[in-house]
C-alpha cells in the first residue's frame, strides 16, 4: 500500500491489518507532511497560542508553555495520559490503529515531524504493533488509550511481535529502530487521534457485513425447508417499494429460488418470511452506509489543532465521529431485526401445524427432542444481540472540568457490532441446521446451485439428525461450513481472527 492521497477502502485495510503488508509514503505526501511540520516549528517559535503546543491540554488550555518546555512537553502529554485499563487491544486492531494514524498523517495536515511518521512506517512495516489496554475511549480521540500506544512505539512499554509481547525497546532495537527525539506536536499527534475507533470500526464493520451474507444464504435455506411461497420476490412487486437494498436481495432471492422451483403450500407467510427482502436490504443499506462513513474518517484529517495548507493552525471538532457511531447503531439495529426473524422461522419450521413437517422436525417422533432444544440457544442468542444494540451513547458524562462535556462513545459500538456479529454468527449457523434438517424430512432434492453447495457443505459436517444426540458442537461446524462456501464470494480481506 501507498500512502498518495489516494481514498483508502476498508477491504484494502482490513488486508493491511490483519497481515504483515509493506507501506510507503508518496513522494508527494512525504513533502506535504514536511510542510505542515514547518508550519508547526514556525508556530512554536512566535509563541503563537496554539492548542497542546504552546497551551496545556482540556482544563489546562488556558496554561501557557515556554518555548523551551515544548519538546518535554510532548512527552509529558503521553505520560500523563497512559490512564486506560483492561485486556490489550488484539494484534491486529493495534497494527490497524497505527496505519490509521499513518494513512491520516500522510495528508499533512497533522503537523507529525517527518522523523515521528517515518520511525512509526518503520514499526509497522516491521510487523510491530503497540501493546495498550482497550478501555478508555469517550470518543473524543481515543486519547488515553493512544498514550499508551505513543509510549510503545518510542520504546516505552511492550510491542506486538508476531503474536507475542515483547518489551519495546528491545523489539526496536533487535530491527534496528531507534525511537527520534520528540518534536513540536508530536506527542499531541501520537495522543489525539481516532485511530482506534477507526481500526474498531474496520474490523467490526467487516464482521458484521460477513455475518449479514450468511444471514442471506443460510435463510434461503429455511425458505427450501419451509418452501415458503416466494411471491413475495417479485420484481413487480418490489418495484412499488423502492425502499434501500429491497429490490437487491429480492433478486438474489428470485434467481436463487426459481432454479430450486419452490411449489408453495399456502398463499401467504408469517413475516418471518414474508420480510425477508426488506429486512436484510435494510441491514445491506445500513452496512453500506456505515461503511462509506467508516471510509470517510479513515481518509480523514481528525487532528485538532489541524495544519491548513497556508501554515495557519486551528482549533477542530474532527477528532470526533458522531456520524460513524450513529451509522454503526444503525447496523446494530438492523442486525436485532434479522436475529429475530431466524428466530421465528426456526420455530415455524419445527412446528408441525405451520411446516407439515414431523414435531421438532425429529424423524422418530415423540418422546424424542430433536431441534426443540435448540430454541433455548436461539432465544439466548436473540437476547445477548438485542443486548449488544443498547446506544453506548447514553452513557457519557462530563470529564475534564466539563471541557469535553459531550462524547459519541464510537469505540464502544464499534466494539458491541464485533461481538454481536460474532453471537449473530452463531444463530445464522443455528438456522442453517435447523433448515437442513427441514429440507431432509421433506426430502427436497431440488435446491438451486446455491442451495445445494449450501447444503453439501453443511451435511459433509454435520450429519442429519435421526436419534438425539448432542447438537452443540454441530452449530459451530455448520457456521464453518457457511464461511466456506460463501466467502468465495466476498471481498479477499482476510478474516480476522484475533
Amino acid at each position: 500500500m501507498q500512502l498518495d492521497g489516494t481514498r483508502v477502502t476498508l477491504t484494502a485495510f482490513q488486508a493491511a491489518s490483519q497481515t504483515v503488508q509493506p507501506v510507503s509514503l508518496a513522494p508527494a505526501a512525504e513533502s506535504r507532511v514536511a510542510r505542515a511540520h514547518r508550519h508547526v516549528v514556525e508556530h512554536a517559535a512566535r509563541g503563537t497560542p496554539v492548542y497542546g503546543l504552546t497551551t496545556g491540554l482540556g482544563a489546562n488550555v488556558d496554561r501557557r508553555v515556554p518555548h523551551a518546555d515544548i519538546a518535554a512537553f510532548q512527552r509529558q502529554i503521553l505520560a500523563g495520559r497512559a490512564v486506560a485499563c483492561g485486556e490489550p487491544v488484539p494484534e491486529s486492531i493495534s497494527r490497524g490503529a497505527v496505519l490509521a494514524r499513518l494513512i491520516s498523517a500522510s495528508h499533512g495536515h497533522s503537523g507529525m515531524s517527518p522523523g515521528t511518521f517515518a520511525h512509526l512506517l518503520a514499526v509497522h512495516n516491521a510487523g510491530l504493533a503497540p501493546v495498550f489496554p482497550d478501555t478508555g475511549s469517550i470518543g473524543a480521540a481515543d486519547l488515553t488509550q493512544n498514550a499508551h500506544a505513543g509510549l510503545a512505539l518510542l520504546g516505552d512499554g511492550e510491542l506486538w511481535d508476531t503474536g507475542q509481547r515483547v518489551e519495546a525497546a528491545r523489539a526496536l532495537a533487535a530491527r534496528g529502530l531507534t525511537p527520534p527525539p520528540l518534536q513540536p506536536k508530536d506527542g499531541l499527534v501520537l495522543a489525539s487521534h481516532t485511530g482506534l475507533t477507526v481500526s474498531l470500526a474496520g474490523h467490526a464493520l467487516h464482521a458484521a457485513r460477513l455475518a449479514t451474507t450468511l444471514q442471506k444464504h443460510a435463510t434461503l435455506l429455511s425458505y427450501l425447508g419451509y418452501e415458503a411461497n416466494p411471491v413475495v420476490f417479485d420484481a413487480r412487486v418490489n418495484a412499488l417499494r423502492p425502499a434501500p437494498g429491497q429490490g437487491a436481495v429480492a433478486a438474489w432471492f428470485r434467481a436463487a429460488i426459481n432454479e430450486a422451483g419452490i411449489t408453495p403450500r399456502r398463499v401467504q407467510e408469517a413475516l418471518s418470511f414474508r420480510t425477508v427482502a426488506p429486512v436484510i436490504g435494510a441491514a445491506e443499506a445500513a452496512l453500506d452506509t456505515a461503511v462509506d462513513t467508516w471510509e470517510d474518517e479513515l481518509n480523514a484529517s481528525p487532528d485538532s489543532p489541524v495544519v491548513l495548507d497556508d501554515g495557519e493552525l486551528l482549533s477542530s471538532p474532527n477528532f470526533v465521529a458522531p456520524a460513524l457511531a450513529l451509522h454503526l447503531q444503525s447496523v446494530l439495529f438492523a442486525t436485532v431485526a434479522m436475529a429475530n426473524a431466524s428466530v421465528q422461522r426456526m420455530q415455524r419450521m419445527m412446528d408441525p401445524t405451520r411446516s407439515g413437517l414431523p414435531q421438532y422436525l425429529s424423524p422418530t417422533g415423540p418422546p424424542s427432542a430433536g431441534w426443540v432444544p435448540s430454541q433455548k440457544t436461539a432465544v439466548a442468542l436473540l437476547a445477548r444481540i438485542a443486548h449488544r444494540a443498547q446506544p453506548a451513547v447514553l452513557a457519557g458524562v462530563p470529564v475534564s472540568d466539563a471541557v469535553e462535556d459531550v462524547a459519541p462513545m464510537t469505540a464502544h459500538s464499534a466494539e458491541q457490532l464485533t461481538a454481536q456479529a460474532a453471537d449473530f454468527e452463531q444463530l445464522v449457523a443455528l438456522e442453517a441446521l435447523v433448515a437442513c434438517q427441514a429440507i431432509d424430512l421433506r426430502g427436497r432434492t431440488a435446491l438451486g446451485a446455491i442451495g445445494a453447495a449450501l447444503h453439501a457443505a453443511i451435511r459433509q459436517r454435520v450429519p442429519t439428525l435421526t436419534v438425539d444426540r448432542p447438537l452443540g458442537g454441530a452449530i459451530e461446524l455448520a457456521r464453518q461450513a457457511l464461511l466456506d462456501t460463501v466467502e468465495a464470494s466476498l471481498p479477499k480481506a482476510k478474516r480476522p481472527t484475533d
